[in-house]
C-alpha cells in the first residue's frame, strides 16, 4: 500500500499537476489539515475535488483555519479522522484535527485534553491493529516538526504524550509551516512536510507490518 500525505493545502492545489507520477500507483491520500484559509463547505468540496482526480480515495482532518462545520462535513463525506479510527487495506489510521489553543483563535482550535481524548478516541477504534497511523494536524511539542521562526516549540503536548504512550509507527503533522522536517520520539517517525504550496509531502509505502516513510519535495 502506498500512502501519499500532505497538508496546510490553504486552497493552493496547483501542485498536484507536478505530481503525476508520485500519483500514479497512490492507494490513498491522508490530507493532514488546513484544507482552507478560514473557509468552510464549500471551499472544502473544492480541495476534495482537486485531490480525487489524483487520488479516489482519501481521508482527511480539518486544520485550524478550516471553520469548525468542515468536521462534521467531512464525516458525512466518510472520510473524517478527527476522533475516528479507519481501516484502510489493513493499515489502521486515526487522528486529532484543529491545534493546540493559540494567540490568534484561529476557527478550530482545542484544549489539549480535547485533543488527548480525540486522539484516544480515535485509537480505540483500531487499537488492537498494527500498522498505525496517527494523523495530527498539530505536531507533537518539542520536536524538530513544531519550531516556529524564533525557534520556540510551539506543538500539542497531548499528542506528544499520546505517542510516547502508544508508539504508531508513524505521525502526520502539520501547521508549523516553517518546520518542515522529520524527527523520532522512541519508536514513532514524526513528520511535518510543510504547506503544500511550498512542495512538501509525505510517502509512505507498507508492506504487510513493515512501515518506510519519508520526507519528499517537488
Amino acid at each position: 500500500m502506498k500512502i501519499v500525505s500532505f497538508g496546510d493545502v490553504h486552497m493552493a492545489t496547483r501542485n498536484l499537476e507536478r505530481m503525476g507520477e508520485v500519483m500514479s500507483d497512490c492507494d490513498l491520500v491522508v490530507l493532514s489539515g488546513d484544507l482552507t484559509n478560514f473557509g468552510g463547505i464549500e471551499d472544502t468540496r473544492k480541495v476534495l475535488s482537486d485531490v480525487r482526480r489524483s487520488c479516489a480515495r482519501v481521508l482527511a482532518l480539518s486544520g485550524n483555519l478550516d471553520r469548525r462545520e468542515v468536521i462534521p462535513f467531512l464525516a458525512s463525506e466518510g472520510i473524517d479522522l478527527h476522533g475516528k479510527g479507519r481501516v484502510i487495506d489493513g493499515v489502521a489510521i486515526f487522528g486529532c484535527g484543529g491545534s493546540n489553543l493559540t494567540p490568534f483563535k484561529t476557527p478550530t482550535e482545542f484544549t489539549e485534553d480535547e485533543i488527548y481524548a480525540a486522539l484516544r478516541g480515535g485509537y480505540q477504534q483500531v487499537r488492537d491493529l498494527r500498522p498505525l497511523v496517527m494523523v495530527c494536524h498539530t505536531p507533537p511539542f518539542e520536536t524538530r516538526c513544531d519550531r516556529i521562526l524564533s525557534g520556540k516549540a510551539v506543538g500539542s503536548t497531548a499528542a506528544r504524550r499520546f505517542i510516547e504512550e502508544v508508539q504508531p509507527d508513524i505521525c502526520i503533522s502539520g501547521h508549523i509551516h516553517e518546520s518542515a522536517a522529520e524527527d523520532v520520539i522512541g519508536a514513532t517517525k514524526i513528520f511535518n512536510a510543510g504547506p503544500f504550496k511550498g512542495g512538501g509531502y509525505i510517502v509512505a509505502k507498507i508492506e504487510g507490518k513493515s512501515v518506510n516513510a519519508r520526507l519528499e519535495f517537488l
